[in-house]
């Protein structure tokens, strides 16, 4: 269990109890089209990269964007365990998660119009090495797939909106 985390949480609980303005959290990256199908992302001070693999006509240099959205789907649920295990004194030694998606390239390259581009499934296995009984870990893992805002937002619809804006 981390002290650390546990005290972080249990204060931003205290402070969204006492203020729930604050509980509303905005986030925002950006993209940038570089060579091929290179892309330069960042997210506040960081800095990522996306590529294809070179079938897609990519130089397989970096993570494609779907595979990034599998990554960020275990990095989500991992941190999701740490905090709540904190939050409950639950010691866990180890977790790791392996993600799996499936794609058919049908929808995305256009050429069936029944299949959509984006992933027809998507599964998850969960390793926890942990002195916790069997039942405690059950009822932390059904709270983690209840609270993991990555989860969430690929299983259940979410407004987009979507602007353009050309320069000649």
């Amino acid at each position: 269990m981390s002290e650390i985390v546990k005290q972080s949480f249990e204060d931003l609980i205290q402070d969204i109890n006492k203020n729930p303005e604050k509980a509303t959290a905005n986030f925002e990256a950006t993209a940038l089209l570089k060579e091929k199908l290179t892309v330069k992302g960042n997210t506040r001070q960081f800095n990522f990269e996306f590529d294809e693999p070179e079938i897609l006509g990519g130089e397989d240099a970096a993570p494609n964007p779907v595979e990034y959205v599998l990554a960020t789907l275990g990095e989500c649920q991992a941190i999701t365990y740490k905090a709540l295990a904190s939050l409950k004194g639950i010691q866990l030694d180890k977790v790791t998660i392996t993600t799996k998606g499936d794609l058919d390239l049908q929808g995305f390259l256009g050429l069936n119009s029944t299949v959509r581009p984006g992933f027809q499934n998507v599964a998850f296995e969960t390793h926890i090495e942990t002195n916790a009984d069997p039942d405690t870990i059950l009822r932390l893992s059904k709270q983690v797939e209840s609270l993991c805002p990555v989860l969430d937002i690929i299983s259940n619809p979410v407004e987009v909106k979507s602007t353009l804006t050309i320069k000649n």
